[in-house]
């Protein structure tokens, strides 16, 4: 194999394939770069068997073939080659590569090219095309509740489900839980519904997110999802086991209902966060007219703020994690936010108060007098 480039393209799409390669996987072509050149188009691959990702690359082919490099050695020579135009060459019988730009030649062992599993394709007949801007805010709404804790996989997923002319994604880590409706322009002409992995979702939001590309394809199978947008292709695995009902969790009536301005409370919640640390809830106690937003963490200082809001009826006080009462209402990243209580035991709801569809849902933390 043989190929020509600019050292600048190249660069720029082994950082986006590179997020794929594995770095702890005992199979060590799994921290490699795959390089596939035929037909006259170059293709860059890495996956760590959960997510898989297939990246164009401009150039030139004078021979066909393919070859793994290791990925993070790769990146750093091509971020450090002089000039604009580089070259990569195997060289069979030295079984490493050749790589030359400008005066520095460079000569790098390949990894076992026969070790890299194959990536699934867009299925055609069942691929469905989503907008792909709804769909990157949709999950930057959403992902930050989806839990980190592999030992309750079911819940590291995103569930998404697209029919008809809505978008929704939820998401949660069982303290706390996200929902996002997006109402589409133009109907979906099919739709699909599957447990995505949050890290996939995340990686193809941060894709989508780099290009101008106004649609994206996603195809479902029974134990993957493909998605294609702007000519990357990422690949995941579903996740097994039943997604929670969402539904189920939200409470039927709520005793206090408030309308906040958004950008203030949000404020005030990430000064007075400062003085929650070492596990300290944040405190919002409710009275006439007002609100009290305080912390309070031993032998680091306390802190607290008092905001007029249209509160009315007993004193309420009630706790909640300071990190996730923040990223609840950052979700809600424009205009006032609606703040629904039962009880200081209850949970909490927090929703966009123009009806744009979205829910967080915050369980409290128990205050000690």
């Amino acid at each position: 194999m043989k190929i020509s480039t600019k050292r600048d393209a190249l660069f720029t799409q082994l950082q986006t394939v590179t997020r794929a390669a594995s770095t702890r996987s005992a199979v060590q072509t799994l921290s490699g770069v795959l390089l596939v050149a035929e037909d006259g188009r170059i293709e860059m691959r890495a996956t760590d068997m959960e997510i898989g990702l297939r990246v164009p690359l401009e150039g030139e082919v004078q021979r066909p073939g393919s070859l793994v490099l290791p990925a993070r050695l790769l990146v750093d020579v091509v971020r450090a080659l002089p000039g604009s135009d580089v070259s990569l060459e195997l060289r069979g019988a030295e079984q490493d590569v050749e790589i030359r730009a400008g005066a520095a030649t460079f000569h790098i062992r390949t990894l076992r090219a026969e070790d890299f599993p194959p990536l699934p394709e867009v299925d055609a007949d069942g691929q469905v095309s989503v907008p792909a801007r709804a769909f990157v805010e949709t999950i930057q709404k959403v992902a930050r509740s989806a839990s980190r804790d592999e030992t309750r996989p079911v819940l590291t997923g995103i569930l998404v489900s697209a029919s008809e002319d809505s978008l929704r994604m939820v998401a949660t880590d069982s303290y706390r839980l996200s929902v996002k409706e997006t109402q589409l322009e133009a109907p979906l002409e099919s739709g699909f519904e599957a447990n995505v992995p949050a890290r996939a979702l995340q990686e193809l939001a941060r894709i989508v997110g780099q290009t101008e590309t106004e649609s994206l394809v996603a195809s479902v199978r029974s134990n993957q999802v493909v998605f294609e947008a702007d000519g990357v292709v990422l690949s995941s695995r579903l996740i097994d086991g039943q997604f929670p009902n969402y539904r189920q969790l939200l409470p039927d009536s709520y005793e206090h209902s408030l309308e906040l301005v958004g950008a203030e409370i949000t404020e005030v919640v990430r000064r007075i966060s400062l003085l929650a640390q070492k596990n300290a809830p944040l405190r919002l106690a409710f009275s006439e007219g007002e609100l009290t937003v305080s912390a309070r963490t031993p032998d680091v200082g306390e802190a607290s703020e008092t905001v007029p809001v249209p509160f009315a009826g007993e004193p309420l006080e009630i706790g909640f994690n300071p990190d996730f009462l923040r990223d609840g209402l950052e979700a809600v990243d424009s205009g006032d936010v609606a703040l629904k209580l039962i009880s200081p035991l209850r949970p909490g709801l927090i929703e966009a108060a123009d009806g744009s569809g979205f829910l967080y849902l915050l369980m409290p933390i128990r205050l000690n007098v």
